[in-house]
């Protein structure tokens, strides 16, 4: 079987941005994405769900979750105006869906419901279940019409980063260019307010600044008058302007003509009228005015006509109860005579004369009618299933349908037949033509055909259960959902529960808990055996850990040859002192426990394979079991180092105190480290170490080659974690830095306006320092100038007299 793709699966809900943020998945952020975006963007839209393409964002939108999509159960005249729609205009769904109410694929697909209903029924199939439901392991085509599955709690990464890209687009409302807009918005306020404060600081200052106006293109309908026509200069005749105003009427401008007429008075000058007219229609028309008087409306709505639907009893039928009653009647009345009646003969002689009012009536079931919805289908799918008309024949066969209207024509509903209840009929459990029970929906009643009439049977042995058929299972339904019905009234009538406890502990109780008795009955669970069985292990080992040496518990590198050829032999000349004697035994006691280690506990890199599998591991092991064997390891108990190390630390005292040691210094600590290690040289030919003055230049060379290429991997390892780490800082600091830039930038600006300033008061100080200087000199030269100026005047006002003097002189003569 080919595998079927369908791009985006199923649509899924979403817990609430808890927003969004949310709390919103799927559905809810395609409702939030059509609240921003409108709904003809539908490709934007797209682009924040996961997975979907913009036709299944619109179908989804105009499918399911447009609020005015009807998403109700099919009432029974929709389903006869889809089937008679259906005929008229055969796979015009657009076009029939607004008709009905429904979206076209709602219509499409409750049809085909109807005709795979109709098709089980031809073929006596069952028809509890939904013919159109999908089977397990089918897909279905059309997820867009379908409600949404709960979101899963563990979602996918693409799911999870879709989540956040929408979570942040959509809390985006504003755009590149609304900021941009609302930032010279805000700008040019600034502006306006700086040039606003600047004016009123010079009008403080007694400086008068006339604001320019910009020169405007045409007229400018502030200084000028449009279109006007300035008249001729000379003298006119102005009586005709000359008016006379109107006396003002005072007596219109009380308060009451000003607000108008109220609400109150005008409907009590209205009731006055009704009176008046009243008045008149009593003196001319008596009869006509008590009926309108009392409340009875001389038209009547006229009474519609009772249909009583056809008898549901014969003749026959009617005897046989008559005669039975009358039995019952003979037989009742016989035994209360002969005085031998008891509780056991009343039960089975019932009375049936009183009708019993306690019992409620049972609505009776209207006379059988067809089910058109059912005509229909069978119509619709017998005329797709039609053989070619060239092979001749009759036509196929059709029920009666109606072509009168674009919908179907409605059924004459009857009215009950009440007259024929029977009170003492056992009700029915499962039957559809009874009276509801407060609160419950009545289903729609089937269209079959009612039995005979049932008898009087107050006795249940004629119960019309008997008569009713289990194989519908519509019928089995209702009869299981009347019994939970009655279940759930039986077990609300059930009294309130009572918890009214007291708890006395007993005076031994505290005795009794402390003397914890295990019941011998109890089975422990094998995971808790196994979980105390674990953690006494982990106790054990940890404290088998504690009792081995330094090296192990802190799993340090250990040699994997031992030299035993430090240790001196005893019987030398000069023989050994006592501080050579104490020194070869705590050399005999270390190399006995390089032995136990590498034996018991040997270090992870010293073997290629596991543990015994490596070259030379059991040459090895037989040298240290000998060694051993001559040379037992001891163990000492926890008390036994406990003093070994006080004694130890006591010595540590007195030695640096006899020898004047003060606290080292963490550089002097370094430099008898560097000069330790310096004597030191590992050979890689030998994988082993030795002293820097035993070895030759060739070896030196491979040592100093060796740590080349050690330090050059640990160069290359810490440089990728270096350049992981500077990738990580960039993400989390990279705001951080941008902003650091930005403040660093401006204090540079800052400190080079702060360097011109003082550029420029050094220059305006030196300037005034030359300038007080040279005034005095500017004022002298300047008074001088004066005072020449001044003797220059008065000698030409001197010779202007003379020449005034000789004027006078010469017109005197002459």
């Amino acid at each position: 079987m080919p595998r079927i793709m369908i791009k985006g699966g199923v649509w899924r809900n979403t817990e609430p941005i808890r927003v969004f943020i949310y709390v919103f998945f799927k559905d809810e952020i395609l409702k939030a994405a059509v609240m921003k975006y409108g709904k003809n963007q539908w490709s934007r839209i797209a682009s924040l769900l996961h997975r979907k393409s913009a036709k299944q964002c619109k179908a989804r939108w105009y499918e399911w979750l447009d609020p005015s999509i009807k998403k109700t159960e099919w009432s029974r005249e929709e389903e006869e105006k889809l089937l008679h729609l259906a005929k008229l205009m055969p796979t015009q769904w657009r076009t029939i869906a607004p008709i009905i109410g429904r979206t076209a694929a709602q219509c499409l697909e409750h049809y085909e419901f109807l005709l795979d209903k109709a098709a089980q029924r031809d073929n006596e199939e069952e028809t509890a279940d939904d013919p159109r439901k999908l089977k397990p392991g089918e897909i279905d085509p059309n997820p867009e019409t379908k409600p949404a599955r709960p979101d899963p709690i563990d979602m996918d990464e693409d799911e999870l980063e879709m989540l956040s890209e929408a979570r942040a687009r959509l809390a985006n409302t504003q755009g590149k260019k609304a900021k941009r807009k609302a930032r010279e918005k805000q700008l040019e306020e600034a502006r306006r307010l700086a040039a606003l404060q600047k004016r009123r600081e010079l009008r403080a200052a007694g400086i008068e600044i006339q604001k320019k106006r910009k020169k405007k293109r045409g007229v400018d309908y502030n200084a000028e008058i449009p279109f006007e026509k300035k008249p001729a200069p000379g003298f006119y005749d102005t009586s005709e302007e000359n008016y006379q105003s109107l006396d003002a009427d005072f007596r219109r401008l009380r308060q009451q003509d000003l607000d108008g007429e109220l609400r109150s008075e005008r409907e009590g000058r209205e009731r006055k009228k009704d009176k008046q007219h009243m008045k008149r229609k009593k003196e001319s028309d008596l009869p006509s005015a008590i009926l309108q008087t009392s409340g009875v409306s001389e038209f009547t709505k006229k009474r519609s006509k009772l249909v009583l639907p056809a008898p549901q009893i014969s003749d026959t039928e009617l005897e046989e109860v008559v005669k039975v009653g009358q039995a019952s009647e003979i037989a009742r009345q016989t035994a209360e005579e002969s005085g031998i009646t008891n509780s056991a003969s009343s039960t089975l002689l019932s009375e049936y004369n009183v009708t019993n009012n306690s019992i409620a009536l049972r609505t009776p079931k209207t006379p059988a009618a067809q089910d058109r919805i059912l005509q229909e289908a069978q119509n619709l799918m017998a005329l797709t299933n039609v053989d070619t008309p060239l092979k001749g024949g009759l036509n196929t066969p059709l029920h009666e349908s109606d072509f009168s209207g674009v919908t179907p024509q409605k059924q004459v509903v009857q009215t009950p037949n009440t007259v024929l209840s029977t009170p003492f009929r056992t009700p029915s459990q499962g039957s559809e033509s009874l009276t509801p029970r407060g609160g419950l929906t009545p289903k729609p009643a089937l269209g079959t055909t009612p039995g005979r009439t049932p008898l009087r049977d107050k006795l249940n042995i004629n119960p019309e259960e008997g008569m009713a058929d289990y194989s519908d299972p519509s019928y089995a339904k209702q009869m299981e959902r009347e019994s939970r019905e009655h279940l759930r009234l039986g077990l609300m009538a059930l009294p309130a529960p009572k918890n009214d406890f007291e708890i006395v502990l007993p005076e031994n109780a505290e005795k009794e808990l402390e003397e914890h008795e295990v019941d011998e009955t109890f089975v422990e669970d094998a995971a808790d055996i196994e979980a105390r069985k674990q953690a006494l292990r982990e106790a054990e080992r940890a404290k088998e850990l504690k009792r081995m040496h330094k090296a192990v518990q802190k799993n340090l590198p250990r040699p994997s040859e031992v030299n035993e050829t430090i240790l001196r032999p005893l019987n030398v000349e000069p023989p050994l002192t006592d501080l050579q004697k104490s020194e070869e035994l705590i050399k005999k006691e270390m190399i006995t426990m390089l032995h136990f280690d590498l034996l018991h506990h040997p270090f992870g890199e010293q073997f290629t394979g596991k543990k015994g599998k490596g070259p030379g591991f059991g040459s090895n092991n037989a040298e240290h079991m000998a060694f051993l064997e001559q040379n037992p390891y001891e163990k000492f108990s926890k008390e036994d180092l406990k003093k070994a190390q006080d004694l130890l630390a006591q010595e540590m005292e007195v030695v640096k105190q006899g020898m004047g040691h003060g606290e080292l210094s963490s550089e002097a600590y370094n430099q008898v480290w560097e000069e330790c290690y310096s004597q030191v040289l590992y050979l890689p030919g030998q994988s082993r170490y030795t002293r820097a003055n035993l070895a030759s230049k060739k070896d030196r060379i491979e040592s100093l080659e060796k740590r080349l290429e050690i330090n050059r991997g640990h160069m290359t390892t810490e440089a990728k974690r270096a350049a992981k780490m500077e990738k990580k800082l960039k993400i989390l600091l990279g705001g951080y830095q941008s902003r650091a830039m930005g403040l660093i930038k401006q204090l540079n600006d800052l400190w080079d306006q702060i360097e011109q300033a003082h550029l420029e008061l050094r220059t305006f100080e030196e300037l005034k320092k030359h300038e007080d200087a040279a005034i005095p000199r500017r004022l002298e030269c300047l008074k001088e100038d004066v005072q020449r100026q001044q003797e220059r005047e008065k000698e030409l006002q001197q010779r202007f007299a003379d020449f005034m003097l000789d004027k006078e002189t010469f017109q005197a003569k002459y």
